[in-house]
């Protein structure tokens, strides 16, 4: 599992100005790419060779009986839940206040590490009223100004410090990392148990039956894979909202070790925004995707509705139509085996390389059939293309000038690149290069 980090205080002492510090942009304002989190408070995040993830958080009031209150409360109270180490950030310029005090008796509560971190400080010279926040006995409090980054190296410095070199199983190069995520009760459980062809992974119709990833390497027709079974969360509020947020968190982790990442979907249920939102996890990640439709067996059809519903989701799933789609059940086992021709398929786009020559070669034709744009009376010129990666296919264009490189083209020549070799479950990112 992935390393986290909630940061956690009452309102308005600057959380989410520090989590978009750290996060290195303004991540949680808004994305207009459809599909992807447009209410995102969790990123990954590296420091020194170390990656973590991040959680931002609503403002803690403890006394507060409003629903919105109630509601943060309870988000907070997952985070806390999810995370091994707790940023408790408070504000210099209003000082020590009893709130502050309460969410930190809330926070010994949990039992976990607690850096305490005091925002707003412009003066670092010593002053008196500092010295009052080490009456909540946390340890030596981190003194930062987050809006302007001042000391926030040495807090970065001090999170990695508690994080462990060993972050989970080391496998082989060979191995394909499978990551199986979804909405709680999709069927993840019992998809790994089908794939697997016995109860290897406890399996109940409660969302969130699953603690923590579960990590089960196995073999198929010789080659060796391991599976990853995301959580959901411990049962502790019926409000959907929270086990949203908590199993997103969750499904960060196990994202960010896999290879390739089934997204699955209830067959009997409407697509929602939460499934788009872990679907745009993974494709932000640069994860190869399979969408995998569950309890197919419960659909009513006719000789048109596996059409309509492959329409549907090519529809609510526009930011990946790379992504194969396979309908199964993991109660009958039915196309169970499909799943895994294409994890072996898909691995092979997702690692697949092309020769300089070839690249080049396609990028000319590209160009004589749709010239690259004039912006500003300049237009650009593309001088030759190089794959610098894998995992996923990464190319490079050296150009004259990267300003004029729309995205537009780039997408245009992303198509022709996926229409000649395929490419397909895998994202393809293209990157300019000036000559000079």
């Amino acid at each position: 599992m992935s390393f986290t980090v909630a940061i956690v205080g009452r309102p308005n002492v600057g959380k989410s100005t520090l989590f978009n510090r750290i996060i290195g942009k303004r991540i949680s304002i808004v994305d207009d790419k459809p599909g992807v989190t447009r209410d995102r408070i969790y990123g990954q995040v590296e420091w020194r060779g170390k990656k973590f993830t991040l959680v931002d958080t609503g403002g803690i009031d403890p006394e507060g009986s409003d629903v919105m209150t109630s509601h943060i409360r309870r988000q907070v109270e997952f985070a806390i839940d999810s995370s091994d180490l707790i940023l408790f950030l408070l504000d210099s310029k209003e000082g020590l206040l009893p709130t502050d005090k309460e969410v930190a008796a809330l926070l010994r509560k949990s039992g976990k590490p607690i850096i305490p971190v005091i925002n707003k400080v412009d003066d670092y010279a010593a002053k008196p009223e500092l010295y009052e926040f080490y009456q909540l006995g946390l340890g030596e409090p981190v003194f930062i100004s987050a809006i302007h980054g001042s000391n926030v190296g040495d807090l970065l410095d001090q999170i990695v410090g508690f994080i462990d070199e060993d972050e989970g199983p080391d496998y082989d190069e060979g191995v394909i990392k499978v990551a199986v995520v979804g909405k709680p009760n999709v069927g993840k459980s019992s998809l790994v148990n089908a794939i697997l062809g016995e109860e290897r992974v406890i399996v109940s119709d409660i969302p969130g039956t699953t603690r923590d990833a579960i990590d089960t390497p196995f073999e198929y027709e010789g080659q060796k894979m391991v599976l990853i079974d995301t959580a959901g969360m411990r049962r502790k509020s019926r409000v959907k909202e929270d086990i949203e947020f908590y199993s997103n968190i969750r499904a960060l982790g196990a994202v960010e070790r896999a290879d390739i990442v089934l997204v699955v979907l209830d067959a009997t249920q409407e697509i929602s925004e939460q499934d788009k939102k872990i679907a745009g996890i993974a494709h932000e990640a640069g994860k190869a995707v399979i969408i995998v439709v569950n309890k197919w067996d419960l659909v009513e059809k006719d000789d048109k509705t596996i059409y309509r519903y492959t329409e549907n989701i090519r529809k609510e799933f526009a930011f990946i139509q790379y992504a194969p789609i396979v309908f199964v059940s993991a109660k009958t086992k039915k196309r169970v085996n499909k799943v895994l021709e294409l994890i072996r398929f898909v691995m092979d786009q997702y690692t697949f390389r092309i020769e300089k020559g070839v690249l080049n070669e396609l990028v000319e034709d590209a160009t004589a059939m749709l010239a690259p744009p004039t912006i500003k009376g300049r237009r650009l010129k593309i001088y030759s293309v190089a794959q610098i990666g894998v995992k996923p296919p990464t190319f490079v264009l050296t150009v004259n000038d990267t300003e004029l490189l729309h995205f537009s083209y780039v997408r245009y020549l992303e198509n022709k690149l996926r229409e000649r070799f395929g490419l397909e479950g895998t994202p393809v990112v293209i990157k300019g290069r000036n000559k000079k």
